[in-house]
């Protein structure tokens, strides 16, 4: 007989029997599953000091190394009950655990996302952390190769730069038994580009102003990269000013503000302009800067006729050379000014229609020249030391950079000077007299002769009175008479009627130069300084002449004469009244 209470106990323990079965079947269906090198999702079952013990549904738990788990900082947030994808290396070692592997599992898993995303054209991210042979590595999970030519549109010079930079990639080759992976940011900027240059062309026109990078620079201007399509910012167009090289103003990756100047849709060439964004200074410039304004700027230019000022962007100036100094004689503007000086000038003179501005650096200085007619009035002596000997006269320094001129014609009333280095040298101290100041001219007229009286005007002609007769020496013999030397400095023309009484042809037959003759004065004028002589008259009345020393001699006993005939009579005189007075007496 069967035991009711028995009964009813075995009939209860059926379900829990069967549930039981049913577990261990869908467990051993779970293990039948979980093969080696496959990835299974596991749970944490608890953490260790140095291991993780993972249950994956199978018999036994496996144990992986805590370090797997850590991140970057070193540490991990891994908890109980974490689920975590993991590989299974062995289902049962000796020891009877199942090994496992985190680490693999995620390079695994690395490697399947990337043969997929090279197989679908996918785009995957990594950071570059070295440079290597022949262009960079990169870390998308795994190490993968970054060609140097598939690094940018351009060719990069300094790929080290570039380490440490996170940058999307595309896969163009892929070999994962020999863990090659080749990347390229080449080709998805490539299609970037592609795809802004249509977005860019359909609404490109000339006149407007856009936003652009500066991708590459040249000698003669930038490239701006207007979104897919690049632009020529020619060196002209930069600015309104000069500028010898882009450099100066520009660096590629600058961003910039830039007008459309002319717009080829056919061939996709565009060039652009900067300085077209704001206002030609040019424009009321003569408001700016009327002549007589001061005003400062820098040295931008040298040439050997003078030098240009910028005095602010796009307006330069030319000083010339001859309005650098009052004073100094400059032979290049090298001598007074350098690229780059900051100058201060006056404006001369404007043709905003030239865009020429003329400008003078010593007009901001007062003129020493109109200073000296104060100075030096006409008619004052002065002293001074020779500067310089020309063939024309001679150069005294008055002040720094000031010389007064004694023209040869100025040193003596009476000497005929053939060259003024005959009388003087440089450095010696001598007195003139301030003859004339040409302040426009900068002409400053000095004379030695003036600090004496002229003898034409007063000595020559008491002296050599017509009809005296003197010695003289044939200086020179010309066709139409000879020159005789009547003193140092004095000469006479003897004409050729007035040589002989007979017809003399040629003077040169009958005189020689040197030779003494007499000659009797038959003209003189002081203001031409002219004497007019003849010899055959001398010789007609040979009988009047006397020389220097007779004459002189006999003038003298003339007087001595006329003195003691003066005192004689007032001898007489006094004799004849002492007798009367006695008579009278």
């Amino acid at each position: 007989m069967i035991d009711v209470d028995t009964q009813n106990e075995n009939s209860n323990d059926l379900p829990l029997e069967e549930d039981f079965a049913a577990l261990l079947q869908e467990r051993e269906e779970s293990e039948a599953k979980i093969k080696e090198g496959a990835i299974v999702t596991g749970t944490v079952v608890k953490i260790e000091k140095d291991k993780v013990v993972v249950d994956i549904g199978f018999k036994s738990e496996g144990e992986i190394s805590l370090r797997e788990f850590n991140g970057p900082d070193g540490t991990t947030t891994l908890a109980a009950g974490d689920e975590v994808d993991v590989l299974v290396e062995m289902l049962e070692d000796s020891e009877g655990l199942c090994r496992l592997s985190k680490e693999k599992a995620d390079k695994l898993k690395i490697w399947e996302e990337i043969s997929k995303a090279c197989e679908e054209d996918q785009v995957v991210e990594g950071e570059i952390v070295a440079r290597v042979k022949g262009g960079l590595s990169v870390d998308i999970g795994v190490k993968a190769f970054l060609p140097g030519s598939q690094v940018d549109l351009r060719p990069v010079r300094n790929l080290d730069k570039l380490i440490g930079q996170r940058y999307k990639f595309k896969v163009i080759k892929f070999n994962k038994k020999r863990s090659n992976i080749v990347l390229s940011r080449r080709a998805l900027l490539e299609e970037e580009r592609e795809a802004m240059k249509k977005e860019t062309l359909a609404k490109l026109q000339e006149g407007q102003i856009l936003e652009g990078v500066i991708k590459n620079i040249t000698d003669y201007g930038a490239f701006v990269d207007l979104g897919g399509i690049d632009g020529l910012l020619h060196i002209t167009d930069m600015c309104w000013g000069r500028i010898n090289h882009p450099t100066e103003k520009f660096n590629v990756g600058d961003q910039i503000k830039v007008k459309v100047l002319k717009f080829e849709p056919s061939s996709e060439r565009v060039s652009l302009g900067l300085k077209q964004i704001t206002e030609d200074p040019w424009t009321n410039a003569d408001d700016r800067y009327p002549p007589g304004t001061r005003v400062k700027g820098r040295v931008v230019s040298l040439t050997d006729y003078g030098a240009f000022v910028e005095i602010e962007e796009g307006i330069e100036g030319l000083v010339h050379i001859s309005e650098m100094s009052w004073t100094k004689r400059i032979k290049h503007p090298s001598k007074v000014v350098n690229v780059g000086d900051e100058v201060e000038a006056v404006v001369l003179d404007l043709e905003v229609s030239n865009r020429r501005i003329s400008l003078g650096m010593k007009q901001v200085e007062p003129n020493p020249w109109s200073l000296l007619q104060d100075k030096y009035p006409v008619d004052s002596k002065l002293v001074g030391k020779v500067r310089n000997i020309t063939d024309f006269g001679i150069f005294i320094g008055i002040e720094e950079g000031i010389d007064g001129l004694v023209h040869i014609s100025d040193i003596s009333w009476t000497h005929r000077v053939k060259h003024p280095s005959e009388l003087f040298e440089i450095g010696q101290e001598v007195e003139a007299v301030v003859t004339n100041i040409d302040e426009q001219n900068q002409r400053f007229s000095l004379s030695i002769k003036e600090l004496s009286a002229d003898p034409w005007m007063e000595r020559i002609p008491e002296r050599y009175r017509p009809g005296s007769v003197w010695p003289g020496t044939i200086k020179k013999l010309t066709d139409f008479g000879a020159f005789v030397e009547l003193e140092k400095g004095i000469e006479g023309l003897v004409h050729i009627s007035e040589i002989s009484d007979d017809h003399v042809k040629d003077p040169r037959e009958v005189l020689n130069t040197g030779q003494t003759v007499n000659v009797k004065v038959i003209s003189i004028d002081p203001e031409k300084r002219q004497i007019g002589l003849s010899i055959r008259s001398a010789d007609e009345d040979s009988s009047g002449y006397l020389d220097h020393e007779e004459a002189s001699t006999n003038l003298g006993s003339l007087i001595s004469g006329l003195q003691g005939l003066t005192e004689g009579e007032e001898s007489t005189e006094a004799a004849s009244s002492d007798a009367d007075s006695e008579g009278e007496a």
